[in-house]
């Protein structure tokens, strides 16, 4: 994404908001599960893959962690268009409760719990928690001047926890009155709530694959 505005001729900054690392988690039996899913890429980068059959139904919350999927040998992959929600349908559209268990691979911080919605429905799913997320405490004092200099047009947010993180850093830094000329865009209102506190020109919730259509509306 941030090459595609690029090449739209805007500038661009990352601001890395989250520090991720693995959590040692039991052996599991792969083989007595009928399908896997997955809610981020993360989940696959921290999952030992050894001893998982590839051809495993495996269901995705969205394009990039369906891309990480594939790109990790899983052939038989179902995405969702990149919120929870539409990954519960898919899962209730193309998996019966007769052909066996489900496990769930996440972190240990999740916006919607999946395996609980899941289970209330009369499915049998394992959640298995392999990596955390953290806030990110080193940031480029180079990076920090540069933005208080010329403030964002807009601010793309798309997790809770980078939400959250980005609440700190902004708290960290100082700089809660200088946003009131920049659109903030989330990823739902859960998100959004976390930087309501904030003052912005205007806030925006947006999918996954709607970033540049949002241009268009500020």
């Amino acid at each position: 994404m941030i090459l595609k505005f690029k090449s739209l001729g805007h500038q661009v900054s990352h601001l890395p908001l989250l520090v991720v690392e693995k959590v040692n988690y039991d052996s599991v039996n792969f083989p007595s599960f009928g399908g896997i899913i997955f809610t981020s890429a993360n989940a696959i980068k921290f999952l030992d893959l050894k001893g998982i059959d590839k051809k495993i139904l495996c269901f995705c919350v969205g394009e990039a962690t369906e891309k990480t999927a594939r790109n990790n040998g899983f052939q038989n992959v179902i995405a969702a268009e990149g919120n929870v929600e539409n990954l519960k349908e898919l899962i209730l559209q193309n998996f019966d409760k007769k052909d066996g268990s489900l496990i769930y691979i996440s972190g240990e911080t999740v916006s919607t719990d999946l395996d609980q919605q899941l289970l209330k429905v009369g499915y049998n799913v394992k959640r298995i928690v392999n990596y955390r997320t953290s806030h990110n405490k080193n940031f480029n004092e180079e990076f920090v001047k540069e933005l208080k200099l010329k403030m964002p047009d807009i601010v793309y947010v798309y997790s809770q926890n980078s939400a959250a993180s980005f609440l700190n850093y902004i708290k960290l830094q100082q700089l809660e009155s200088l946003w009131m000329n920049t659109n903030l865009m989330c990823i739902g209102e859960k998100t959004s709530s976390i930087l309501n506190e904030i003052k912005w020109k205007k806030i925006f919730l947006f999918n996954p694959g709607e970033e540049e259509f949002l241009l268009y509306k500020i």
